[in-house]
């Protein structure tokens, strides 16, 4: 093994023979690798200052920004050692924001962090503060929402219509038919 000193040695001969043009194979490898690692961590850091994103997702990104996956998984875990990526808190994020906003049930949000290639532990842990009282409301606010731009339909129209909306959303039938009574019957 190589001292202190030994090793800082050979960094300032590599480094002089590079800037005196007499790189090696070696050196010139080491140099493609670091420009390869820097483009990897600019890419992430781009992609996570759009919006929040998995492991996943990155790695995909610098997959087909043909980046060598050894490089990739050293800057992806040098981003999770530092916080930057984290799919626990991702996937938590993930299933309030979209609950709140999107209106989705339970089984629909699984799914999605699934395709965004979260662990299903996770999903799990994610899904878990979401109460069936949680997915009713979602699903009786989306079903009065919806209701107005029914109105001129006929009652069997407007359950259909809303039946499948809820039913898209990933809702169960019975929830859906408890909302449909609620929305439809007086």
């Amino acid at each position: 093994m190589k001292s202190p000193s030994d090793r800082i040695a050979s960094l300032a001969e590599a480094i002089r023979r590079i800037e005196s043009g007499e790189a090696d194979a070696e050196t010139t490898r080491l140099r493609a690798e670091r420009e390869q690692e820097q483009e990897a961590r600019t890419i992430v850091l781009r992609r996570l200052s759009a919006q929040p994103r998995s492991r996943a997702e990155l790695a995909t990104s610098l997959s087909e920004k043909e980046i060598p996956t050894e490089i990739a998984e050293r800057v992806l875990d040098r981003m999770t050692e530092v916080g930057l990526i984290d799919d626990e808190t991702f996937a938590k994020d993930w299933v309030a924001s979209r609950q709140q906003r999107r209106h989705l049930s339970r089984r629909k949000l699984a799914d999605e962090l699934r395709q965004k290639g979260i662990d299903p532990g996770l999903v799990d842990q994610a899904l878990a503060g979401v109460a069936e009282d949680d997915e009713y409301e979602a699903a009786l606010d989306l079903a009065q929402r919806k209701l107005p731009s029914l109105e001129r339909h006929e009652a069997p129209v407007q359950r259909r219509r809303l039946a499948g909306m809820l039913e898209r959303r990933g809702f169960s039938v019975g929830l859906i038919h408890r909302v449909l009574r609620d929305v439809l019957e007086p």
